[in-house]
């Protein structure tokens, strides 16, 4: 399989910091990132243990203005955003008139008739393009300002004392999935408490321009915190232990919001919405499979696409796959038919020629994250 050339690839703001640090660079979503830096195990501990700091600059993020906003926002998307009040965010998705999952997103109320929607880097044309086909024809104007936006995740159980010494608002009573506008390190800043890691922690979104002065300002203050600057293999590992769904893995085009678990994010009684006849007929009849957690009772590492076994035969494929650093032992993703879906039911993964046994597992696999705290 042959990679683009790195000349090919978009760079964050923050890539040339990157490889001063010495990470290691790989192609993602059509962006150079860093995968590592030290090691993937050690910054996935920082980030449990302390904190850590992730570049996530290649996500995409639209903005939507006007009265007619919130109205194009609901025709797009699967959740319900008449329930969001200003400053408040929310975890969706848009599907196809299939039912199909397009993106999972995240929809920000940042002003009365102000919104965002955070999208995927791998799926940044086709979301823009999905949105533009079903915008009212006057009422609202939609700019995609990915490529004007920095955004760095600080995550951890230190994270807050971390980015509170650089705010300029207090964070202290900030809730989840709830973003105020301050400054940090004296940049204005969409400080938002989310995150993808099960930990406490800040998204934070601000100008390109800035993006090596909050970077440094970010690392000084979380240095007494034992901050590490964390790649896009600790970010994976660290989704995967709260089994949050990776798009491209977990969700795709050929699955459906009640499949992957996502049932909760579906307002079907919110009015009309693409993709909502077929995730009505979905819901009534009750999908046929499930995205389960599992564990390998065995060593070995389940990596996405080995194959799951049931009774020995073919079953499945794995979805999402690693060794957990935190549990030690193999952990994974995948879809199982209806009635062998309960935790404790036995399965197997093709690993290297060998069936490695193990089972149906509870999720979140760790359960132990600042966020519950």
């Amino acid at each position: 399989m042959s990679h683009p050339s790195s000349d090919s690839l978009k760079r964050t703001a923050l890539a040339r910091v990157h490889e001063e640090l010495g990470a290691k660079m790989v192609p993602f979503a059509g962006f150079l990132m860093p995968v590592q830096y030290a090691s993937m195990t050690q910054e996935h501990h920082a980030v449990r243990q302390r904190v850590g700091m992730f570049d996530i600059s290649h996500m995409g993020e639209f903005m939507l203005d006007g009265p007619r906003a919130l109205e194009a926002i609901q025709r797009v998307t699967v959740n319900d955003a008449t329930t969001l009040a200003v400053d408040q965010a929310q975890y969706s998705a848009m599907v196809n008139e299939a039912g199909g999952i397009i993106d999972d997103c995240v929809v920000y109320r940042l002003a009365d008739e102000r919104w965002m929607m955070v999208v995927n880097a791998s799926n940044l044309a086709k979301d823009l393009a999905q949105v533009r086909a079903h915008l009212p024809a006057d009422g609202v104007e939609l700019r995609d300002e990915s490529d004007r936006i920095t955004l760095l995740a600080v995550q951890g159980p230190r994270a807050a004392e971390t980015v509170a010494e650089l705010s300029d608002v207090p964070l202290d009573d900030l809730a989840f999935y709830w973003k105020r506008d301050g400054r940090i390190a004296g940049v204005e800043t969409i400080i938002s408490r989310t995150g993808y890691t099960g930990e406490d922690g800040f998204e934070l979104y601000f100008d390109r321009e800035a993006s090596e002065q909050v970077w440094e300002a970010v690392m000084e203050a979380g240095a007494k915190h034992g901050i590490e600057p964390c790649g896009l293999g600790a970010r994976d590992t660290l989704r995967l232990e709260m089994k949050y769904a990776l798009y491209g893995n977990d969700i795709d085009e050929t699955t459906n919001p009640y499949e992957a678990g996502l049932a909760w994010i579906v307002k079907l009684d919110k009015g009309e919405f693409t993709g909502r006849e077929a995730l009505a007929g979905i819901a009534e009849a009750g999908p046929t499979r499930r995205l389960v957690g599992f564990r390998l009772d065995e060593r070995g590492i389940p990596r996405a696409h080995y194959p799951v076994l049931l009774d020995g035969e073919p079953a499945s494929e794995v979805r999402s796959g690693a060794m957990s650093p935190t549990l030690g032992y193999g952990i994974g993703t995948c879809y199982l038919p209806k009635g062998r879906t309960k935790a404790g039911t036995p399965l197997a993964v093709g690993v290297r020629g060998r069936a490695l046994g193990g089972e149906v597992a509870r999720t979140p696999f760790y359960t132990q994250g600042s966020i519950r705290r």
